[in-house]
């Protein structure tokens, strides 16, 4: 069954489309005539619908993607921005302000990234932030803040845990005059998966399917524990994902799994909590 929703929790999907099939729910980018680019009012509505992902027991995997097949997401509409007066972020803590990724408000389901076209600027955040990266052979990605006076930021470290570092500067600095090829990309290891031209969201959707047959709740406590382990030290990583592995020694889900496998039936996974 597929559902589209127009607004979530009161606040209208301005230039965003939202589905959910199955226990996938689906969020496009969709303004294709300005590149599928960022406005404020996308930022309210991406907000909204990762509170709704987080809420929802059914939905068990979010695939990320853009209308069209010609650009997933050329980053801030500049344009709109400078003739309207309002920006895509205020000048608060990143945490605040920057509504793109679903870490900020603690998603912790699988998240795919479907790149369908060319990624910029802004866009780059859902790809940093993503947990498994596809992209169609044709797809470019590049950094355009400092061509346009900007600083790269938050994106941009994000893809430092993605990516050597010497790329991620190339990218920043260099702004538009370089652009990583989707090969590229798979070679460094930021996408993981190439697709043909229009195949991204079929392989996203066949990975969302295939992640649902786990227990939710092993699943989102072992994406946060690996998530949790960026910048810290090995020991004390290690000793904060052993504790997501205790937590879940005592879920109903441990002893679940383990009778289904003796007993070669499905599992009952208990709701996610």
């Amino acid at each position: 069954m597929s559902r589209t929703f127009e607004s979530v929790g009161g606040v209208p999907l301005d230039g965003l489309r939202y589905e959910k099939r199955g226990t996938t729910a689906i969020l496009t980018l969709d303004r294709p005539a300005s590149g599928n680019a960022l406005t404020s009012a996308m930022r309210d509505g991406v907000v909204a619908v990762w509170h709704d992902v987080a809420r929802d027991p059914e939905v068990r995997a979010v695939v990320v993607t853009g209308a069209g097949d010609r650009h997933f997401c050329t980053g801030t509409d500049v344009e709109r921005a400078a003739a309207t007066g309002r920006t895509v972020a205020g000048d608060g803590l990143a945490r605040d302000e920057i509504g793109w990724s679903p870490h900020n408000v603690g998603v912790w389901k699988p998240v795919i990234c479907a790149l369908n076209g060319l990624v910029a600027g802004g866009g780059l955040h859902f790809v940093a932030d993503a947990d498994i990266v596809l992209a169609a052979e044709h797809v470019e990605l590049l950094d355009t803040h400092t061509t346009v006076g900007l600083v790269g930021a938050v994106e941009n470290v994000g893809l430092t845990h993605r990516l050597p570092l010497g790329s991620v500067l190339r990218m920043t600095l260099w702004g538009r005059h370089y652009r990583m090829s989707a090969a590229r990309a798979h070679q460094l290891g930021l996408v993981d998966e190439l697709c043909p031209r229009g195949g991204a969201l079929d392989l996203a959707l066949a990975l969302a399917d295939q992640v649902a047959q786990n227990s939710p709740t092993a699943v989102a406590r072992s994406k946060q524990g690996l998530w949790h382990s960026l910048g810290r030290r090995r020991e004390d990583a290690e000793e904060f994902a052993w504790a997501l592995a205790r937590l879940q020694m005592k879920h109903p889900d441990f002893t679940e799994g383990t009778s289904a496998f003796a007993e070669k039936r499905p599992p009952h996974w208990a709701p996610p909590e």
